[in-house]
């Protein structure tokens, strides 16, 4: 189910001067509750930016992590235009329109024995809530982050938490230098991956997971507009047809893919 909600930005913080964590508060808890405890880890909602006055749509953001209880989103944002420059910097107590959740996310249902969690850049964000939920249902993973640079990495406190963590940075100056699909880490015998974060990244990781016979899941990053397939913007060619990754996805077996 789909709720259109208002969200208060409770509060803000940055790890870097062009992102933020964005900790948003439903202005009516019930509902609130209600929707984020349906949510998903890699599912994603649609927020409304009033104050980006060239940003007519909403715009698509993955959920970081979600506290329904307390009626609780996490975002994490990087600033890449006008509208994501705006939720970069806006204040507290600003008010924020959000549909969600959206999209398919991960499929952990089977119980992996040993599921490897692989994330670039901003991909790293929906990896929190996975590793969570996984956590809940008895399953620690291994989780293997990658950055250009030690000062990109974000999360890995709390990713560090929930399962046995990696890291790669191009420049070495954290864990292993190179990136994360030549990470020694990948030696080991996982029987589940599920990736998310830039597609060269992605499509290396599928490749090996494919020469290995590991079941793999990425999270695509289409250009998205609507988020429940109407606009047809984010549609990816698979192998069963055109499907719109808002709606089909945005988490795909990679056996679907035609990659």
């Amino acid at each position: 189910m789909k709720y259109l909600l208002d969200f208060r930005l409770k509060e803000i913080s940055h790890s870097s001067p062009d992102d933020a964590m964005l900790v948003l508060e439903a202005t009516d808890p019930v509902k609130g509750r209600k929707a984020l405890g349906e949510a998903r880890p890699g599912q994603f909602v649609n927020i409304q930016v009033l104050r980006s006055h060239s940003t007519f749509l909403r715009r698509p953001i993955s959920i970081c992590d979600v506290d329904a209880d307390r009626a609780l989103l996490y975002l994490y944002v990087k600033n890449a235009g006008p509208s994501t420059a705006a939720l970069c910097s806006a204040p507290v107590g600003e008010t924020f329109s959000i549909l969600m959740p959206l999209g398919n996310g991960f499929d952990f249902s089977h119980r992996p024995e040993r599921p490897l969690l692989i994330a670039g850049g901003v991909g790293i964000a929906p990896m929190l809530l996975t590793a969570k939920e996984m956590n809940k249902a008895g399953i620690r993973p291994g989780i293997l982050i990658g950055a250009v640079s030690a000062d990109r990495l974000i999360l890995t406190r709390e990713l560090a938490e929930a399962g046995e963590l990696f890291i790669s940075t191009d420049d070495g100056s954290l864990g292993e230098k190179g990136f994360v699909s030549q990470h020694s880490a990948l030696g080991r015998p996982w029987t589940d991956i599920y990736c998310c974060g830039p597609l060269p990244m992605m499509k290396s990781i599928a490749s090996i997971a494919a020469g290995r016979d590991i079941p793999c899941q990425v999270s695509l990053e289409n250009v998205m507009a609507c988020g429940v397939g109407a606009c047809l913007c984010c549609v990816e060619d698979t192998k069963e047809g055109n499907l719109c990754v808002c709606k089909e996805g945005p988490v795909f077996d990679t056996k679907r893919l035609k990659w």
